[in-house]
């Protein structure tokens, strides 16, 4: 649910750049305003990260996933970051 949070809330702030209304931005990324809306506001356990990836895709933005090859003890676990660059 974290990566959710943090990919809903780069989706917000690429919408709020490129000034788009939230009805504008959803015929853009193929979703009804109420449901961008709601995944906007913390609600998308019906979307995806793979949906919501399209979305910022469709936004015109590169996605790109990088697996770190930093060595860690076998016990520790590694993390999970998104961040809009």
């Amino acid at each position: 649910m974290r990566v959710k949070a943090q990919l809903a809330l780069s989706i917000d702030r690429i919408i709020k750049n490129r000034g788009l209304s939230q009805t504008k931005a959803a015929q853009i990324i193929g979703l009804s305003q109420p449901k961008l809306s709601d995944m906007l506001n913390g609600k998308f356990r019906g979307i995806s990260e793979a949906k919501m990836l399209e979305c910022i895709t469709r936004l015109g933005r590169d996605v790109q996933i990088v697996i770190n090859p930093q060595a860690r003890p076998a016990n520790a676990r590694g993390h999970i970051e998104v961040s809009l660059g």
